[in-house]
């Protein structure tokens, strides 16, 4: 029978996470309120069921490598194959005494809708697996070649899948934060247990929430193209009549911001809070006027939404497990700064993040001094390109703006105009990247925040500080207040010190279970959903 099914087989054809200086390039507990980014947890992402326990009906070890050399492709799995069938004395894992059990129809139906994890359907082997599957389709008949093709296909599937692109093609991306990581070990260990396959995998919670997304976005993509709404005027808001508020209304329904559509060309209540539902998800102001920018929001192709959805999908796939420490979380398109304490969020605000030409890099680090009335060490690039020819024009250009030689290079003096502000936050790292405070208040109350050199300003610094200086009884308010202004720098070392995450998501699902979008301020996405689609899967 062996050498029956490898012929058909071939018949077939033979196929699845600072340095103390500038940037260069560039009290109480605040209670658990609620967020934009929801927190980084585990969830169990089986396929259901679990593997057969029987023991009697086995194979002779000799046929793993006979199925390698059949399908090559697989190679790459043969210690972990071999690991698996010795730790099961070479019994069948796919079968019972009764034939295949049900987890091996779960599995070839997750392989068969792989796009649904929002992949192209690139499988190894595919030909091959369908043929064998449907040539056991009504027998009770043991196939050892489909018992090994089950095994490597679920090894294949679960790389694909929940590890994603190789970590080498991520720091290709800039991405530069720990990658999660699924070992060998990690789906032996499930698939040993007898329980649901990547049970104990760490999976970050969003994926699921946009791989939800996907399909209802994919839903509408079948339903035809999505007619591009046109205005006879530059804006639409409240008590205005006219068929485009009609066109609105309807494409609002369709993406979910009202919840019933009354056919009504009248700009009513329920579509005003509609708008400002969407605007809220794309992190513009809430003023419920539809203008030229949320035109074109509206317009945006939904192909492209798509594309924002798989590839935020799979830097989802890359974050590391769940934190259960308190952190710092900065998302770049979303101008945001989220502080979490026991991974809950404690409080969240505006910041401003670098500029397309001097981009704020995607990393990690360990927050470690509080600095108070900082110099600004200006960086060599700024000081070349920018303050040495004002100097040259202007004479007097070092003491209008309060700042000094210091050796060889020159630094801004603490004060209420220092471009640092009035406190910076340290956390060492080779990118030379911090937070601080800034003078331009305004900045804050901009849509899209992308105006710094690669660092990040926060519109809120003593409120960060008086949160990472809570349980120093040597720092309250007032002390903090003194030291911001004191006008003499002053370093502070934290007792302990605290993650910093810098990430870059432009597409995810809310705790009010919202799909919110930003702009790709950098021009990542095209270029990611372009690596995932050449991605050959093994």
């Amino acid at each position: 029978m062996l050498k029956k099914v490898f012929t058909s087989v071939c018949i077939c054809a033979f196929f699845v996470s600072i340095i103390f200086t500038n940037c260069n390039n560039t009290s109480k507990t605040t209670p658990t309120i609620n967020d934009t980014i929801p927190k980084t947890e585990t969830k169990e992402i089986g396929i259901k069921g679990s593997f057969s326990n029987q023991t009697t009906i086995t194979f002779d070890s000799s046929i793993i490598k006979s199925f390698l050399d059949s399908f090559p492709k697989f190679k790459v799995f043969e210690k972990d194959i071999s690991s698996f069938y010795k730790g099961r004395k070479y019994a069948y894992a796919w079968y019972d005494e009764k034939g295949m059990i049900e987890p091996a129809d779960n599995l070839f139906n997750r392989i068969q809708n792989i796009s649904e994890e929002g992949l192209p359907d690139i499988v190894p082997y595919k030909s091959a697996f369908v043929a064998l599957m449907e040539a056991a389709v009504g027998t009770d008949s043991i196939a050892p070649i489909l018992e090994l093709m089950l095994t490597s296909q679920y090894f294949a599937y679960a790389k694909k899948v929940w590890q994603g692109l190789d970590e080498k093609q991520t720091l290709a991306m800039d991405w530069f934060l720990p990658r999660k990581k699924i070992t060998s070990q990690q789906l032996l260990d499930s698939m040993l247990s007898g329980k649901n396959l990547l049970e104990n995998s760490p999976v970050f919670k969003q994926y699921n929430l946009l791989k939800d997304y996907l399909k209802k976005y994919n839903l509408i993509k079948s339903k035809g193209n999505l007619a591009i709404i046109k205005g006879d005027k530059k804006a639409y808001q409240l008590n205005d009549s006219s068929e485009t508020v009609g066109a609105i209304r309807e494409r609002l329904f369709l993406l979910g911001d009202i919840t019933e559509n009354n056919q009504s060309n009248k700009f009513d209540k329920a579509l005003f809070n509609g708008v400002k539902n969407l605007e809220q998800r794309l992190g513009y102001k809430e003023d419920g006027i539809v203008n030229a920018t949320l035109f074109t929001e509206l317009n945006y192709p939904i192909d492209k939404r798509i594309e924002q959805i798989l590839v935020n999908m799979e830097r989802s796939r890359w974050v590391p497990v769940q934190l259960k420490s308190d952190y710092l979380l900065v998302n770049i398109p979303e101008y945001k700064l989220h502080v979490y304490e026991h991974d809950s969020l404690a409080f969240k605000m505006n910041v401003v993040v670098g500029k397309d030409q001097n981009q704020t890099v995607i990393f990690n680090g360990d927050m470690k001094y509080v600095v108070f009335s900082p110099y600004w060490n200006i960086p060599a690039s700024i000081l070349k390109k920018e303050t040495l020819p004002a100097i040259k024009r202007n004479p007097n250009y070092l003491a209008q703006h309060n700042m000094e030689w210091n050796g060889g290079n020159v630094r801004q003096k603490p004060g209420p105009n220092n471009s640092l502000g009035l406190v910076k936050f340290l956390f060492p790292n080779t990118h030379s990247i911090y937070l601080h405070d800034s003078p331009a208040k305004s900045l804050f109350n901009e849509d899209k925040r992308a105006f710094s050199h690669g660092c990040i300003r926060l519109a809120e610094p003593k409120k960060l500080a008086q949160y990472l200086l809570r349980n120093d009884p040597n720092w309250n308010e007032t002390k903090i207040t003194v030291a911001m202004n004191k006008k003499v720098e002053q370093y502070v070392t934290l007792k302990a010190t605290v993650p910093v995450f810098i990430a870059y998501f432009t597409a995810w699902v809310d705790r009010q279970g919202k799909l919110n979008l930003r702009n790709d301020v950098y021009k990542r996405d095209s270029r990611l959903a372009k690596m995932i689609l050449e991605n050959p899967g093994l």
